[in-house]
């Protein structure tokens, strides 16, 4: 199989029916509430040190929630749980303050606003878009979660960040 994007080769996964992201191409996932309502996306692009994530929410209750990456690509609501616990291939423990962290999933918490929308922008430097043990796309997959209240950054096992209130599977391009 061929694929040609400029000078970028692209890498071929799961048997050849799907494709992991090149750089400079951004997938996206689509985040719902508990009613499966649509309340925001995210789009993901592989860089050199990672893969940044942009975060754009709306209908979600104003304040600070925590937002990860967690170890399976289900969101079956209404609590979430089916995402499994945070992307955590190097087996750390949580929190970028924690000294024995931080896991592969944790992300900057998003600050939600009064009208209910909000944005959030960071670098999961332990993760990659393509393959090896700490793929997005393994076996099983992967999914973004937001969290009823902050991340304290340090509380193992999820930052004390409370309910699950919104989930968005990340899947990986599908060849058509």
């Amino acid at each position: 199989m061929r694929c040609f994007f400029g000078v970028v080769s692209c890498l071929v996964i799961f048997c050849g029916t799907a494709l992991a992201a090149p750089p400079g191409h951004v997938l996206k996932a689509m985040l719902v509430d508990a009613q499966g309502q649509n309340v925001g996306e995210a789009a993901l692009e592989q860089m050199p040190d990672g893969v940044r994530i942009q975060l754009k929410v709306s209908r979600l209750s104003p304040g600070v929630h925590a937002f990860h990456i967690h170890a399976v690509g289900k969101c079956e609501g209404p609590d979430f749980k089916s995402a499994g616990g945070h992307f955590n291939p190097y087996g750390k423990k949580h929190g970028h303050k924690n000294p024995e962290g931080a896991h592969a999933g944790d992300l900057p918490n998003i600050t939600v606003g009064a009208d209910g929308t909000g944005t959030a922008e960071g670098v999961a430097s332990g993760v990659t878009l393509g393959p090896g043990e700490n793929s997005l796309f393994h076996e099983g997959g992967t999914a973004l979660v937001i969290h009823a209240n902050a991340d304290d950054e340090v509380t193992d096992p999820a930052g004390n960040a409370g309910d699950r209130v919104a989930c968005g599977v990340i899947k990986p391009l599908e060849i058509r």
